[in-house]
């Protein structure tokens, strides 16, 4: 017993601070940049070299690139509802885009599920939103009340990039679904007249987070909505396509230019501060890009809103010098799911929820030798729509009704089904022991958009203003 109490005793007389166990842990940064729609093959370190993605090439580079990187859901909302707790979303029946009912608080994120800023915060990390939120507009979902120290951005599925097109003061003018798009942006709770393109905003924003708080660990959720429709950008971006003539294409171009810009600068942040080294950068789309608005998925089939390769394969890749492998490609299949996992391992916190992900370092380091998943699992409830990957073998029903088995190894684009009973079977009685622990989706989504306003005629009125 002396012998533990003569180094406190000295400690307190010669005022020497004591650290305890977590403080002795130096933990990570984590940093998480998200893109909306973003198709596969637009990044540079997936092959594309009409789009230049420079900076995004350079994260790529001094990290792995996941070849077999999956979003967990096909379109926006769940998709994002998955990333932030590390979980399968239809567990908790967030299988629908919801819709933007700022009066309604079951139209989001159910409050008993943790968020990773939740998580972290209990590891002493201070944490931001940026951009994109989607996961609820009622008081009691936003981010100030998941986990999130600080806000800035918007709570709907999309939003207008000019400053000078955000003509609604607050939400309290909101009067359809699509008009929240034109919102003045969200400091927190206080709405701000932004002057710049909103990508830029946003990224300015990053940056000043990571500078403000930089000497303690933090986490930056860094949720752009480009290239989300509306296409649109500025001829500072625009006037680096000049040979690209297709006017939507050539927008969208522009608008990943702005992003990778804005990975650039926080990129170029991290080394000033020489904290690159502390710092986990994830990078990835939430879904396959949309084709019809000017996005490029490489040679895989169909894209957002599919279970097609097109539709949930997205550019993914991670960074952390000197913790993990530089310049590789990692090809067993991944999800966002993984994110959660990897963070809160490092982070040294644990979880409320079972999650359903995994961390990942142990793997990219060849501490662990098999891949990090034996299946995967994708469900699109209103489409009857349904996936699962079991190592090279992926069962899909799409829904037309149409099943097949395709062996990605050989056959990345899904064009020649495979004639195979057995796997059918036991891929299909996978997916229906993952499925028997999911929940019906437990509020309308952007399907049932007017079925919503019949039942909830005073869905825009006498909303509160902030």
């Amino acid at each position: 017993m002396e012998s533990k109490l003569i180094p406190l005793i000295f400690a307190v007389i010669f005022c020497i601070p004591i650290k305890t166990k977590a403080q002795q842990i130096n933990k990570p940064n984590i940093i998480i940049i998200l893109t909306d729609d973003q198709g596969y093959g637009d990044v540079g370190f997936n092959g594309n070299r009409q789009l230049k993605t420079p900076n995004l090439d350079r994260l790529a580079a001094n990290g792995t690139i996941f070849t077999n990187g999956y979003a967990s859901y096909a379109v926006c909302g769940p998709s994002r509802a998955g990333l932030i707790t590390g979980r399968y979303q239809d567990r908790f029946g967030y299988s629908r885009n919801p819709l933007f009912a700022p009066k309604d608080s079951t139209t989001g994120l159910p409050l008993n599920e943790e968020t990773l800023a939740e998580a972290l915060k209990k590891g002493g990390y201070k944490n931001m939103a940026i951009g994109k939120w989607h996961l609820g507009a009622h008081a009691s979902q936003r981010p100030l009340k998941r986990g999130f120290d600080e806000f800035f951005g918007f709570l709907s599925g999309g939003h207008k990039y000019l400053p000078e097109q955000l003509t609604r003061n607050d939400i309290s003018e909101v009067n359809s679904q699509f008009d929240a798009y034109n919102t003045k942006l969200l400091k927190n709770n206080t709405r701000v007249d932004e002057t710049a393109y909103l990508t830029d905003a946003f990224s300015r924003e990053a940056v000043n987070f990571v500078e403000e708080n930089h000497k303690k660990p933090f986490f930056l959720y860094l949720a752009y909505n480009a290239p989300h429709a509306p296409l649109q950008a500025t001829e500072k971006y625009l006037s680096r396509h000049p040979t690209i003539k297709n006017k939507d294409r050539k927008t969208y171009a522009a608008m990943v230019s702005a992003v990778d810009d804005g990975v650039g600068l926080l990129l170029d942040k991290l080394e000033e501060l020489h904290i690159e080294k502390n710092t986990i950068v994830f990078f990835l789309s939430d879904n396959g890009g949309n084709e019809s608005k000017g996005a490029y998925n490489g040679v895989l089939r169909k894209g957002k809103g599919s279970l097609h390769e097109g539709g949930i394969r997205v550019p993914f890749a991670v960074q952390w010098p000197g913790k993990i492998p530089k310049g590789i490609k990692y090809e067993n299949p991944i999800i966002a799911l993984d994110i959660f996992a990897t963070a809160i391992a490092q982070a040294n916190v644990s979880s409320k929820n079972t999650i359903h992900g995994k961390d990942l370092i142990p793997y990219l380091n060849a501490d662990k030798k098999e891949a990090p998943h034996e299946e995967l699992y994708w469900k699109m409830y209103d489409k009857q729509s349904y996936a699962v990957r079991k190592n090279n073998l992926k069962f899909i029903k799409n829904n037309k009704g149409e099943i097949g088995i395709y062996d990605l190894s050989k056959d990345l684009s899904e064009k020649n089904a495979l004639k195979d009973s057995s796997t059918q079977k036991e891929l299909k009685r996978l997916y229906s022991k993952w499925d028997s622990l999911n929940i019906k989706p437990m509020f309308d989504g952007l399907r049932q958009n007017k079925a919503y306003n019949l039942k909830h005629p005073d869905r825009f009125k006498n909303v509160e203003k902030y």
